[in-house]
């Protein structure tokens, strides 16, 4: 391009100065060789997040932002429907849920790090201010008394009661109160209490914690044989390492304790 612009001075301007011809050979040098620069993309990591671990999560990646500059963006849903991203390893850089995820992450050959942030437990809800007085899961028996459950079909934690109610040997009388509110979901057992459709419930702890305006947690012994903890996973097939191991750094120190803040705890 310069060498053309240098044949077009020399035919067109013949009788031109030095001093002219090294100015316009400056300038076209400049226009000739400048290249507009590429904005740099900006660091960005990918949460599967599961559906109940929103609340805690958000507080995590905003303390996470605040320190480092990084973004996170989300997607959620139930663990068991982003664990496919996660065995094709096609989709995420950071995996939150619970046992037994880890496992099946580990198994798919997609585990880089694991830090434990907290537990998930099944919590005895009732009417804010507690106003048929129920004091114990063998209260759930008592006649007329209106009771929500999460159906064992699709929760860990409906799985876990059942087997409570059928190891105390109160299953059937409880389940003749919860009639037809057999819950896919916690949030609907909050909501239920909510609105005073029902006097009690079982549910995570974290979403029971997110209803704390409605409803009340009804301290009780933790009687189920199984522990399911909180894990925030980093995925081994990520782009973006370094960003990764900050992420999973911050998780170490502050995880723990935001999640309890938000009643992960056993």
């Amino acid at each position: 391009m310069q060498a053309e612009h240098i044949q077009k001075l020399r035919f067109f301007n013949g009788g031109a100065s030095p001093t002219l011809l090294m100015c316009l050979l400056v300038f076209i040098s400049t226009i000739g060789c400048s290249k507009k620069e590429a904005p740099q993309k900006t660091t960005e990591l990918m949460i599967l997040c599961g559906s109940s671990f929103v609340p805690p999560t958000e507080q995590l990646c905003s303390e996470f932002k605040a320190q480092t500059g990084i973004e996170t963006v989300y997607t959620v849903g139930g663990s068991e429907d982003l664990l496919p991203h996660v065995k094709a390893k096609i989709k995420g850089d950071i995996f939150i849920t619970h046992d037994p995820f880890l496992d099946y992450t580990s198994e798919a050959d997609a585990l880089e790090d694991d830090v434990q942030v907290g537990f998930v437990a099944p919590v005895l809800v009732v009417q804010k201010g507690n106003p048929q007085g129920i004091k114990s899961i063998e209260d759930l028996t008592r006649e007329g008394l209106k009771v929500a459950l999460t159906d064992p079909q699709y929760s860990t934690a409906g799985e876990m009661v059942f087997a409570l109610l059928e190891k105390k040997g109160i299953k059937d009388a409880v389940l003749k109160n919860v009639e037809n509110r057999l819950t896919k979901g916690h949030s609907n057992i909050g909501n239920l209490l909510k609105t005073q459709a029902v006097d009690a419930g079982i549910m995570w702890n974290g979403v029971a914690h997110t209803f704390a305006d409605s409803l009340e947690i009804v301290k009780t012994p933790y009687e189920y044989e199984q522990e399911i903890r909180v894990h925030i996973m980093g995925l081994s097939y990520t782009k973006q390492p370094e960003a990764l191991e900050q992420f999973m750094e911050f998780a170490r120190k502050r995880g723990p304790a935001i999640f309890a803040e938000h009643g992960y705890v056993k």
